[in-house]
Order: structure tokens, then sequence, then C-alpha cells
């Protein structure tokens, strides 16, 4: 029954990919509404990637009923990942009632049962609190009617749904966007623009295809609202984007030390483009200590520069 359920939600899946792509959602409203009559579980949401395909979709369509039904698909998903415990409870109650009839209570063999269930019964709570400890780490945030702050929560909300991590972590978009607003909003006091600049510089970090850590990090509650809240520019720059910035940190020293130094005039060098001999080199340590110091060139006479080895 289970693979058969999951072959006909593969099925559906990349037909919604192919419509995406083409940007056509002609027939995209069936295909929701076979999705809905699909009993979902959490094995068959991660092993298909369905809620991709389905956001996918919404974003595509201009069908105010396409984009509906595929907004309640993902928010009645999202209570799959959000209550993972809760479906557990009646099989267990289950197995008691079906259970043979326990040697009498005051019996060692009755002893032992009540003490191994009771560890049991501690594990799974251990396990049910450890599943859900990252979504319910921080205290919600307190309702809003200011409309720009309304607002500002709404677009930070959509900035974490972005790259569709959310619904395999099963981390709350809006509660979270929420939260990384009002810590904001509590740094400035108000809606101004530094509070703008503020929100849009979170929302355009988080939105970044080239940067899905940060994303994942905040979504993880690895970096909380308070911090995402404050960090800066370089702070949120990717892996990539800091990687550059260092060897450009790196490359505007040595010139730096170049320039300060002055170097020392020579005509042991010829000059690649004039030929002449009038020249002046600076030699800098650019790689370890235990490595020769490269000597750079300079030409008097052209201004050309070059690297000698």
């Amino acid at each position: 029954m289970g693979k058969r359920e999951e072959e006909e939600i593969i099925r559906i899946a990349k037909k919604m990919d192919k419509m995406a792509q083409k940007k056509n959602g002609s027939g995209a409203l069936d295909l929701l509404k076979e999705l809905r009559s699909v009993p979902m579980t959490l094995e068959l949401l991660q092993s298909t990637r369905i809620g991709m395909s389905v956001n996918a979709i919404r974003k595509q369509s201009t069908d105010e009923e396409v984009t509906s039904l595929a907004k309640s698909l993902i928010k009645s998903w999202k209570k799959l990942l959000d209550e993972p415990a809760s479906g557990d409870k009646p099989s267990e109650d289950k197995r008691k009632e079906t259970a043979p009839a326990s040697p009498s209570q005051g019996s060692p063999e009755a002893k032992e049962e009540s003490s191994s269930s009771s560890n049991s019964s501690g594990k799974s709570e251990n396990a049910d609190v450890s599943a859900n400890s990252l979504i319910n780490t921080f205290p919600r945030a307190p309702v809003t009617s200011d409309s720009i702050r309304i607002k500002c929560r709404e677009m930070l909300s959509n900035a974490l749904q972005a790259g569709e991590d959310y619904i395999a972590i099963g981390a709350d978009c809006d509660e979270l966007g929420a939260q990384i607003e009002e810590c904001i909003f509590q740094e400035f006091k108000n809606t101004d623009m530094k509070y703008k600049n503020r929100v849009r510089s979170r929302i355009s970090n988080l939105k970044d295809m080239k940067n899905p850590n940060l994303r994942r990090t905040v979504l993880c509650g690895s970096v909380t609202p308070e911090r995402m809240a404050k960090m800066t520019a370089e702070e949120m720059a990717s892996d990539e984007l800091k990687e550059m910035r260092k060897n450009l940190t790196k490359e505007a020293v040595r010139d730096h030390q170049m320039a300060t130094t002055g170097g020392t005039q020579t005509d042991l060098f010829t000059c690649g483009k004039c030929k002449g001999k009038s020249c002046t080199y600076t030699q800098v340590q650019t790689r370890s200590a235990d490595e020769p110091m490269t000597t750079f060139v300079f030409c008097n006479q052209c201004g050309n520069r070059w690297k000698f080895c």
C-alpha cells in the first residue's frame, strides 16, 4: 500500500516539475486535488520531496484556487513535522489493550515489567522532546498591529521559505520571521529607515541561493533570531564571499607594504615591455615562513610591474 502511494506521489511530482519548468500551470488544480486525497506520512513526504514540487507550482501559478490549495497542503504537511509523536500514542494504547494479562502486581515479574515500561516511556518522551527542541527553543513573538511591522514579518517569513529547507527541517517560518523582526524593532524602537534597512539586509541574505547555509542555520536554531537580527554583512556572507574578501585583504596589505617601503633601485632586471633596466624591486613574505620571499619588480620607465620568483 505504501509503495503504491509513493509511486503515485512521485508521478504527480514529476508532472508538477514539468509544469513549473514550462511555467504552465494548466491541470495543476487536478493534481493538487489528487494529492489531497492521498494519506500523507512523514516518510512519504521526505522520500518523494513532494513539498518542493507543490511550492514551485504555488509560486508559478496565477490561479488563486491553485495557490490556496497548495498553501493548504503545505500547511497540513508541516503539522506532520511539528508533531511527530502524536501518531504514536494510539498504537501504543492498542498494544496495551491487546496485551495478555500481566502477573499480579506484587510479584517480581510485575515489578520488572513496570520498571521496564517506565524506562521505555521515559526514552520515548526524551526522543519527542529532542525532535522538537529546535522548533520550540524561543518564546513566541508578541503580536503587533503596526502594518509596516506586519509586512516586514511576512517578507522575512517568505525569505526563510526560499530554499524549501523549512519543509524537511520542520521550522515555523512565520514565527521565526516574527521573532527576528521583534529583535530588530526592540533595538531601534521605531520603524524608521534604519529599521527598514536592517530588515532588507536580512531578507536579501536569507534569499541568497548562493548562501543556503545561513538560511539553514537560522531554520535549525543554530543561529538564534536575536543573533540573526544583529549580524553584520560580513558575518552573513557565504563562505565563498568570505574567502574572496580574505584574499582581497591580503592583496591590499601586500600592495600597501610595497608602497610604503618604496623598494630598492637596481639594474639587474629587464622590463618585458620597454626592455629598460631602470627598475625598483621589493620583497614581501607572501607564503609560509619556510618559503623564500616573493620579489615584485617595478619599471621606472614605463610603469610595468611583474612578479619575479
